[in-house]
């Protein structure tokens, strides 16, 4: 039975900063799954994970193909992908992809509907789930 005690939900407002944080202090992997991103929202980003990859912290971003963004999106996510990849961020494509998930450290996992990498003004949720049971479970699910 799985137990959901050690979790809690956020909204667009509360979100970053823990999930921020929790970046921060990861030691090993990062993974997110997130749609769509913007240049905007990838600033905060790649400096954290710039840090990361000095501390040789894996970190795994799926997203859509630059060429599924609509309008200037397209540019804005080619060079979000290639300033990633030059940090040593490995960054795979699937198609139509929808998931909006973040696990750190095989230990914390962020899922909801609120893309990581893009959001800017929308009404979303995600929950914070602190569990080793609900990551292995996600990632059966996402391999």
């Amino acid at each position: 039975m799985l137990n959901f005690s050690n979790s809690a939900l956020f909204d667009q407002n509360t979100f970053y900063e823990t999930f921020m944080r929790d970046l921060r202090h990861a030691k090993l992997r990062v993974i997110i799954e997130s749609p769509f991103i913007t240049s905007q929202r990838m600033k905060l980003f790649l400096l954290v994970f710039k840090k990361l990859r000095k501390r040789n912290v894996q970190i795994i971003v799926n997203t859509r193909c630059p060429d599924e963004h609509g309008g200037e999106y397209i540019y804005q996510a080619f060079e979000a992908v290639m300033a990633m990849q030059a940090l040593g961020v490995r960054v795979f494509y699937t198609v139509k992809l929808h998931r909006k998930i973040a696990i750190i450290d095989d230990d914390i996992l962020w899922e909801g509907s609120l893309n990581i990498l893009s959001q800017n003004d929308s009404y979303e949720l995600m929950r914070r789930s602190v569990s080793q049971q609900l990551v292995k479970q996600m990632t059966g699910l996402i391999s």
